[in-house]
């Protein structure tokens, strides 16, 4: 088989992967979303949909793990910069949190990187056990 033929079929899964570890979640918490927001359940549309964004981001990266020629720091920091780029900005517009200067932005930041060692820890530690 052709390299680039394969390459290309591999990057297709991968898309694919992700575009299901991502979009499932997001379709049905959106299509919570508007049903919250049809009942005049506002905020708790908005924040129903926030969610869905960070669902969809944090399933569709995490196809990163399958790519099993990357060593484990590289798939991690890969992870962490689509993180940083995605679900930061997600949580800096949200209005889950104030903020009135940049400070704030400097603290959710802070909240955001310590809850990503919990759970890379969490999972780590559960890959381990599970042979994942």
């Amino acid at each position: 088989m052709n390299k680039n033929i394969f390459f290309e079929r591999r990057l297709e899964i991968l898309v694919m992967n992700a575009l299901l570890r991502g979009g499932i979640p997001f379709i049905i918490m959106s299509g919570i979303a508007l049903l919250l927001y049809f009942q005049g359940k506002y905020s708790d549309a908005k924040g129903t949909f926030v969610a869905s964004l960070i669902a969809f981001f944090v399933g569709a990266a995490s196809i990163i793990y399958n790519i099993e020629h990357w060593s484990l720091i590289k798939r991690s920091g890969v992870h962490f910069i689509i993180m940083l780029i995605t679900i930061y900005p997600i949580l800096l517009l949200s209005g889950w949190f104030t903020i009135a200067s940049v400070f704030d932005a400097v603290k959710i930041f802070i909240l955001f990187a310590f809850v990503g060692i919990i759970l890379w820890s969490l999972f780590f530690i559960l890959a381990r056990i599970f042979s994942w």
